[in-house]
């Protein structure tokens, strides 16, 4: 019987063709090693790297929106947890059944101090957090915090309440200055991955232009806020499907209101002592309390999932380096510089424009006079139009610098004078629809305000190792308007009026300065970022940027003119000075790889 072919051939075995293929190549070890190892005869590199680098843009895209929802559902249930549990607090009803004679007012009070002073001392802790866990890893830890917050409203007592105040208060400064950082460098990132060609034909070490991430940070800042000032209305949820059924009517609850408005003293002097018709049981309002803090896991995982890092491992690495001294003190050696100290007046107002229309607008004009089952349509109404007008943020991309932001301000200004003229009878509804339409101008103006100024500092500063100071000393001054707002809260109406009306327009004439020195060429006056000092040698960089040399050729590279300027991210490596295996010498120390061996350097193998 005739042997039988094999069913898989074997390789190298002689055929038909003997050691041929049908194309008339070797077969077996004598074939071709291009045909084993060589590149796939379809593959079209100029194409795999647009898919790439397109692959790079819906990344960093994925990162704003994840940082939008994250820091907007943070946002929104504290702001819903916090009105919903003073609403409950104010009631002396509720306060005698459920809690006696624990003091709730006293904590209340104390919890509020908590949040509104803490953030006075962020100046001082916000930039070694941010350089020690990192951008992201700061987004992720504030936004912790906060869902520790929500967490203790389960057992409201002294030793719970106060320290996740405090905590809540020491963690927002961090939480929106590596928020507003992170949009910042998604920008520059989203940049860098459009224009890779000519990245690519100018070298890695030569900067892009100034300013060529502009119109991707007025994109990115618009979705930001647009995110950002939806949770004004996501925090009324609690309120409109929860707290209402139970609240009083504004004939009871507005009973002995005399004045609102521009007369009004305090906040709701007047305002009745029991708002309440009946109380809440208590599995309902841990039924609320557990969907507010299913929501801030989820901002949790958001961040934690979806948001990727704002700088390479070698970046972060690089910015820790400079000295944690240095890091503790380049924030008030930023204030130097006369255009932070020209902006610091529009800071101070955006803080306190954000605490009028929560207290003054909402409060002092809108439940004086329509009661408080309307104060979450009004600020429903703040925070649509506020959302909505952040997209016009982006006529910054045809229009002066300056125009947005100033078109905000002139809003404000001409509804602040509007509003120093106007007191609304209390139990009066046929007013109502004035309130709403200034709630939602002032949102608005808002909106023009928050992203104008957020995208002014991402323009001016766009080195990444300044970033993080620029935007944590933003928001501290933003702290120390709210804590001002806070010490003030039992002024006239008159009186908060007046000096939102002085801090505006010292805002607007001091950026109209600033504007003006830029235009003359007024060259402004940076402190020096120090050089990294990387202590700890080992395999952490990448051969290109030889971050791990010795002393001596970190001297000869100094020496041969090879140190970094002030301003610069990135070095060139001096000529003849390459990556390379390090001199051995009496002065050359053994790395920790080589100690582990035993050995005093690479010449002993």
């Amino acid at each position: 019987r005739a042997m039988e072919p094999p069913l898989y051939p074997v390789a190298g075995a002689s055929g038909p063709q003997g050691d041929e293929d049908r194309l008339g190549d070797p077969d077996g070890p004598e074939a071709p090693l291009d045909e084993l190892v060589g590149a796939y005869p379809n593959y079209n590199e100029e194409e795999e790297e647009r898919r790439y680098y397109r692959r790079k843009r819906l990344g960093v895209l994925k990162n704003v929106l994840a940082a939008s929802a994250g820091g907007a559902l943070t946002y929104g249930v504290y702001l819903g947890l916090l009105q919903m549990q003073l609403i409950l607090h104010y009631d002396e009803t509720y306060r005698e059944v459920k809690y006696g004679d624990m003091g709730l007012p006293d904590i209340d009070s104390k919890m509020l101090m908590g949040i509104n002073v803490t953030p006075i001392a962020a100046l001082l802790y916000t930039p070694v957090l941010i350089r020690f866990f990192g951008t992201k890893w700061m987004m992720f830890l504030a936004v912790g915090i906060y869902a520790l917050f929500v967490s203790t409203n389960y057992w409201e007592r002294y030793y719970t309440l106060v320290p996740s105040a405090v905590a809540l208060g020491m963690a927002i400064v961090p939480l929106w200055a590596s928020m507003g950082n992170y949009i910042t460098r998604m920008s520059q990132k989203y940049y860098e991955y459009s224009h890779y060609k000519e990245q690519d034909e100018q070298g890695l070490q030569q900067r892009p232009p100034r300013g060529s991430h502009a119109p991707y940070l007025l994109v990115f800042q618009a979705i930001f806020y647009s995110f950002f000032h939806l949770s004004f209305a996501c925090a009324q949820l609690p309120m409109i499907y929860f707290l209402n059924h139970y609240l009083y009517d504004l004939n009871h609850t507005l009973f002995n209101v005399q004045s609102c408005g521009t007369h009004s003293h305090g906040i709701l002097s007047g305002f009745n002592k029991t708002v309440l018709r009946t109380l809440p049981r208590s599995r309902n309002l841990i039924v609320v309390e557990s969907v507010l803090m299913a929501v801030a896991f989820l901002a949790m995982l958001l961040v934690l999932g979806l948001c990727g890092a704002a700088y390479r491992p070698t970046e972060e690495i690089d910015l820790r380096s400079v000295g944690w001294g240095n890091i503790f003190q380049l924030p008030f050696k930023h204030m130097r510089d006369f255009r932070l100290r020209h902006l610091v007046p529009f800071f101070i107002y955006s803080g306190f424009e954000v605490l009028f229309a929560c207290t003054g607008i909402a409060l002092g004009y809108g439940v004086c006079s329509v009661g408080l089952e309307r104060l979450a349509y009004l600020l429903v109404a703040y925070s649509l139009g506020a959302s909505v007008a952040s997209v016009l943020g982006l006529l910054g991309l045809w229009l002066p610098r300056p125009v947005p932001l100033l078109a905000g301000a002139g809003l404000h200004l001409l509804l602040t004078l509007c509003l120093f003229f106007w007191a609304p009878v209390p139990r009066v509804l046929q007013h109502s629809w004035i309130l709403y339409m200034a709630a939602a101008l002032w949102g608005v103006g808002s909106a023009l305000n928050k992203t104008g100024l957020s995208t002014l500092l991402g323009i001016l500063y766009e080195d990444k190792e300044r970033q993080d100071f620029i935007f944590t000393i933003y928001h501290w001054w933003q702290a120390v308007a709210i804590f001002i707002v806070y010490l003030g809260s039992s002024l006239p109406m008159k009186a908060k009026l007046v000096v939102l009306l002085l801090t505006l327009l010292a805002a607007a004439i001091s950026y109209l300065r600033m504007e003006q020195k830029l235009r003359r060429g007024v060259v402004p006056r940076q402190p020096r970022i120090p050089r990294p000092q990387h202590k700890v040698r080992g395999y952490r960089y990448l051969e290109e940027d030889n971050s791990d040399e010795s002393d001596t050729e970190g001297e000869r590279g100094g020496v041969g003119g090879g140190g970094r300027g002030d301003n610069a991210e990135e070095e060139a490596l001096p000529a003849g000075h390459g990556p390379g295996p390090e001199p051995a010498g009496p002065h050359r120390r053994a790395c920790p790889y080589e100690q582990a061996l035993g050995g005093d350097g690479p010449e002993e193998q």
